[in-house]
């Protein structure tokens, strides 16, 4: 509401604005009474913008694997989520092969200081020769005798927690989230599973553009529901009268289980799943990552916002069985990318319709996407 006032004496109008705060998006918590989210969350710039902070801010981040730091590199500059974030960062490894996680940004003036990935005893700024040791510390900058009360704490580059597990690295902007909450029950679930011995497969790996808002993208992963209507091939090797969707607080599991004669994960006693015939485990942590496990390896999946009607999708595949690539549920996922991507945009386009504003849930097959939902609502509300 705006109102107008004029000053009489000088004919100058002032202009008082009210601002109105966002309404807060409810999900009921038992799901056979809940309603899915308005469509407003898909089609409004204000969200979109606001989950930028709201979500992927204080969110941990699936970086890469450590063979990006090798005997020729020790400084690896990248962007988090261009396109969205856009935060410079670089990975570096100490002379004590420690790996940090650093700010890219030069404490001086912000420049840039890794254009590329390099082989470094030091990080220097190309700028004005600021100096810094790998792990972040600065350590000279000319010209700056006369400076009073330098350096200070801030002209270290800030650090970020760096988190390990296998191969795999991870890193958030905040960590208002301990690392444990999101990730643990994916890594004591999968604990007998060989992480140590994947390797990442550029050959394998792919990127794709989806026209759609990122979190229907994760809707559809987050759910089972679709697979004998949308993928016929991937419905002849799971027995879907078995699959199941297990929920936690930050993240959540769907087992595929195999149909007779198809190829399965070899899950040893010390699992709770021994015995199983598991084809494989769909492990997505909140907000925008999912960890595939199959008899081969693991498909990580990255999700990256864009626009509010475009997203970037990251296939990142790592294989410590190339005998079983060919086979089960992670036989072709190019295929089953094709067919969810089909299915995806067209929700896109319905739910700009003015007759459609929100849907509901199916309680045996809609559990994740729930749970995506409640988690949605519950960090754009903070």
């Amino acid at each position: 509401m705006i109102k107008i006032k004029k000053k009489q004496a000088t004919n100058i109008y002032i202009c008082i604005t009210t601002v109105f705060p966002m309404p807060q998006f409810q999900i009921h918590p038992d799901i056979t009474e809940a309603q899915t989210l308005p469509t407003d969350f898909y089609t409004s710039p204000d969200y979109f913008k606001k989950a930028e902070s709201k979500i992927f801010e204080h969110a941990w981040h699936f970086l890469s694997d450590t063979g990006n730091l090798n005997e020729k590199v020790n400084a690896y500059p990248f962007i988090l989520m261009p396109g969205f974030l856009n935060e410079p960062l670089v990975l570096t490894k100490d002379k004590n092969n420690q790996i940090h996680c650093l700010s890219n940004v030069c404490t001086h003036r912000g420049n840039l200081i890794a254009y590329q990935p390099c082989k470094a005893h030091v990080l220097v700024c190309k700028y004005h020769g600021r100096r810094f040791s790998l792990d972040g510390t600065f350590e000279f900058m000319p010209e700056f005798k006369e400076v009073k009360n330098f350096p200070s704490p801030s002209d270290h580059l800030h650090k970020l927690t760096l988190k390990k597990w296998g191969n795999f690295l991870f890193t958030s902007l905040t960590e208002n989230i301990p690392f444990e909450k999101m990730y643990g029950e994916m890594i004591s679930r999968m604990e007998w599973y060989p992480i140590d011995k994947l390797t990442f497969r550029p050959d394998l790996s792919r990127e794709y553009q989806v026209n759609a808002h990122w979190a229907l993208y994760c809707e559809n992963y987050l759910e089972g529901f679709h697979i004998p209507f949308v993928h016929p091939g991937l419905n002849q090797v799971l027995d879907f009268s078995n699959y199941t969707t297990e929920i936690f607080r930050y993240s959540n599991v769907q087992i595929g289980i195999a149909k007779e004669n198809e190829i399965f994960l070899e899950i040893p006693p010390t699992s709770p799943d021994h015995g199983k015939k598991i084809a494989a485990y769909y492990f997505w942590v909140f907000p925008n990552q999912m960890f595939n496990f199959y008899p081969w390896g693991i498909s990580v999946n990255v999700v990256e916002p864009l626009t509010i009607s475009k997203t970037k999708v990251r296939f990142l595949t790592y294989v410590f069985d190339e005998s079983k690539l060919q086979s089960g549920a992670g036989k072709d996922l190019h295929k089953v990318e094709m067919e969810d991507e089909e299915v995806v945009e067209n929700v896109q386009i319905g739910i700009r319709s003015r007759f459609y504003r929100h849907g509901r849930f199916s309680a045996s097959r809609e559990q994740g996407t729930h749970h995506f939902h409640q988690l949605l609502a519950e960090f754009m509300n903070q």
